[in-house]
């Protein structure tokens, strides 16, 4: 009997991805919160949005939920998020 072993990795060396630099300063920055629609974030992300515009003094928190928690941000979102200076992703159970 012969056992065949199949290699599921991806033959292609994945390229590099900078991370984007960091912000100075949070005042008059545009915070977008992508939440993965579960009800655990509600709460949890109407705090952060208070903590962001009185403490931080951000110029806007745009809030937007994914339609689908277990798939990626779909295009409409990637899209909108060229518009953010920073992005804060979250789920909640």
């Amino acid at each position: 009997m012969t056992i065949t072993v199949l290699d599921p990795s991806y033959g292609e060396s994945p390229q590099g991805v900078a991370m984007a630099p960091r912000l100075a300063t949070l005042e008059g920055a545009v915070v977008g919160v992508v939440s993965n629609g579960k009800k655990g974030t509600v709460d949890f992300f109407d705090g952060l949005a208070h903590e962001l515009r009185t403490r931080y003094r951000v110029a806007d928190v745009v809030r937007v939920t994914k339609p689908n928690y277990s798939a990626p941000a779909g295009t409409e979102i990637m899209d909108g998020a060229t518009a953010w200076n920073a992005l804060v992703s979250g789920i909640g159970d």
